[in-house]
């Protein structure tokens, strides 16, 4: 790695889970990253722009700063002047994980707000509904002939 360029964003910058950084003076593809970092997925890591929140009492203004992490597909490419960041598997499954359960979380609300939107009328009608049954009589067969 001797013939770095002099400028820092003239590089592809790989942060590690243990805090070590590396810098790669040359673009690459994430797949020979990975096959690097056995058991790690390569992800692009983005800072959102600073946002002003008020505090709840209507006190200051604050600032804050949102990461935002993209999995790259092994396919995708490293470019110069972007920063990535190693992710383990296990946090890329406890992530999928807590996305899950949280798209359902929201459909559950979204479902109970829903009926109770539409009141208790259709609660009384849907009680009364009754699975078909048919009601057969016995037919002699005992003929007379």
């Amino acid at each position: 790695m001797g013939n770095c360029q002099a400028a820092e964003a003239a590089a592809v910058v790989i942060q590690h889970p243990g805090g070590r950084v590396e810098r790669l003076c040359w673009s690459t593809s994430a797949a020979e990253v990975m096959r690097a970092n056995p058991g790690h997925y390569v992800a692009l890591v983005t800072l959102r722009v600073a946002e002003e929140r008020q505090d709840g009492d209507g006190g200051a203004r604050r600032t804050v700063r949102l990461t935002r992490v993209k999995l790259l597909k092994p396919k995708e490419t490293l470019l110069l002047g972007h920063a990535y960041r190693l992710i383990t598997t296990n946090e890329v499954t406890k992530a999928v994980q807590a996305r899950k359960e949280e798209k359902l979380r929201k459909a559950q609300q979204q479902l109970l707000a829903r009926q109770d939107k539409d009141g208790i009328g259709n609660r009384s009608s849907s009680l009364r509904h009754r699975q078909w049954r048919p009601s057969l009589h016995s037919i002699d067969e005992s003929g007379g002939s």
